[in-house]
Parts: structure tokens; C-alpha cells; sequence
């Protein structure tokens, strides 16, 4: 006897990406692909304070590309004030456990409902809710500093990555998918926001720092030895299994939540407009004229 099949579960797109948003957003994701990697495209500054400078230029570039995809967006009729205010909701949700983990061991709480609410509403408003959030929780935990951009593109990533995931699954393998991708997102989190200050944090002439005389491929290298020793069996980790944990355990009710008020608020129904009923008339109507006259 054969199982009948389930369907997987339909995603409710609460951010529309249309051509012209997925070309600012690809265009703004390889300009913050080429900061985070500058450390291997050119050789460091002599002083260390130096680089700050570039974080406030991607601050620049990534601020537009958030409010370039909402704009996009409403001009084409695909978002509507009820998905400004999901999306204030949960990037407040998000703001407010970031700091029951602060970083402790490497324990985020903000990445499982990043990756569930992208899952749920679409690459477009993950990758917004990823930017916003980090924005938002750094206001709350005056965490501003010239990391947070990098912040938010890489957070942004990790919403992008997470509506992008494959539609079949669903149940159980729903969220073995998640919590796996939630694991992978973790270590690839603390790869970028590793290498975009690891020439500032080794310091010239030790084993683990850069040579601006190398070659690529030889940094590269070096790079992952720094990893290795530095995050990837500590902080990284702990970030990889809260995700686990956290989606495991919350998932399914999570997404449950998020769903049911996804079709509630019917952000793929379209938009109709009957005509306004007939006007009374007859002896109705002469009625209504001469109560308004008197």
C-alpha cells in the first residue's frame, strides 16, 4: 500500500523581485562580495585604521539596495503595507533575541528566524530581513561600528540563501534541509565577517598573517589556517549548532506561525475592483433629494 504524496507547501512571496531589483541586488551582492574580499584582491593598508574608510562606502551602497528592492517593488504593485509590517515585526523579534545570545561561545539566536521567515516569504524579503534586522540590533545593543555592514550584507545573504532552497521539501525533510542549511550558513557567516579584518587582527610578521607579496591562492591558504585556529572550532560552531538546535526544535512551529499568517495576510492574491452598487432611484431617490433639501 502506497503512501499518498504531500505537497510541499506553497511559499507565500511577501517581497516580489522583479528584473529590476535582481539586477541592483546582484550588482550590490558582487561589490559586497569584492569588500569582503579585499584582503586577497589587494594588499593591506600600512595602518590599520585605514580600511575603516571603506565601511562606511558599503554602508552607502547597501542602504540603497534595501530600499531600491522596496521601491522596485511598490512601483510594480508586489508589496503593500502589510509586508512593511511583517517585515518590522520580525526584524523587531530578531533585534530582541540577538542579545539573549550575544555572541556568547559563538551562540546567534537571529539566524533561525532569518532563515525560516526566508524560507517562508521569499528570497527578496529574506535578504531584506537579514539587512534590517542587523541594523536594528545594532541600535538596540549600540553594536554600530564599521562591522555592521558587513553585517548586514552577509545577514542578508543568509535570508537570500534561504528562500533560494529547494520547494519539494516538505515535513520532516523540511527540516533537515533547514537546519542543515542553518549549519552552513553559520560557518560560511563567520568565513566573510573573518576575512574582511583578518589582516588588522594577526598583525604583520606572524605565521597567520597576510603577505602582501604573495600570491592569491598562497593568502588564501593562510587565511584558512587563521580560521581554523581562531573561530572555526569555537564561535563558528556554537553559531552552527544554535541553528541546529533552534530550527530542530522551533522549526515546525515556527513555520507553522509564519505560514498561517502568510495566508492570512493573502500577499499572492490578486487585486480586483467591483463597481460600486447602483445608486438608488424611484421613489427612493426622491425621497433621499427632498430629506436633503428640507
Amino acid at each position: 500500500m502506497t503512501r499518498p504524496s504531500v505537497a510541499p507547501p506553497r511559499r507565500a512571496t511577501a517581497l516580489r523581485v522583479g528584473p529590476r531589483a535582481a539586477a541592483v541586488l546582484a550588482l550590490a551582492s558582487l561589490v559586497g562580495l569584492a569588500m569582503f574580499c579585499w584582503p586577497l584582491l589587494s594588499p593591506p593598508e600600512p595602518q590599520a585604521m585605514a580600511h575603516a574608510g571603506h565601511a562606511p562606502l558599503l554602508f552607502v551602497l547597501l542602504l540603497p539596495v534595501v530600499l531600491a528592492v522596496v521601491l522596485a517593488e511598490m512601483s510594480e504593485g508586489g508589496i503593500d503595507p502589510k509586508t512593511l509590517a511583517l517585515l518590522g515585526v520580525l526584524a523587531a523579534v530578531n533585534a530582541a533575541l540577538r542579545p539573549l545570545g550575544a555572541g556568547t561561545a559563538g551562540i546567534e539566536t537571529v539566524f533561525f528566524v532569518l532563515i525560516l521567515a526566508g524560507r517562508v516569504f521569499g528570497p527578496g524579503f529574506g535578504f531584506a530581513l537579514g539587512a534590517v534586522s542587523l541594523f536594528a540590533s545594532a541600535l538596540l545593543t549600540a553594536g554600530v561600528g564599521p562591522w555592521l555592514p558587513f553585517q548586514m550584507m552577509a545577514a542578508g545573504w543568509v535570508g537570500l540563501g534561504a528562500g533560494l532552497l529547494p520547494r519539494r521539501a516538505s515535513g520532516r525533510a523540511e527540516i533537515a534541509l533547514l537546519a542543515g542549511y542553518g549549519m552552513l550558513a553559520a560557518y560560511a557567516y563567520g568565513l566573510m565577517m573573518n576575512l574582511w579584518f583578518w589582516p588588522y587582527a594577526t598583525g604583520p610578521d606572524t605565521q597567520l598573517s597576510i603577505d602582501p607579496e604573495a600570491g592569491a591562492a598562497e593568502n588564501l591558504h593562510t587565511f584558512v589556517l587563521y580560521t581554523l585556529a581562531t573561530s572555526t572550532f569555537g564561535w563558528d560552531t556554537g553559531r552552527a549548532l544554535t541553528n541546529l538546535v533552534a530550527v530542530t526544535v522551533l522549526g515546525p512551529a515556527v513555520l507553522t506561525t509564519l505560514r498561517r499568517a502568510a495566508r492570512r495576510a493573502a500577499f499572492d492574491a490578486p487585486v480586483t475592483f467591483e463597481p460600486a452598487a447602483a445608486s438608488a432611484s424611484g421613489p427612493h431617490r426622491e425621497q433621499q433629494e427632498g430629506a436633503f433639501t428640507r
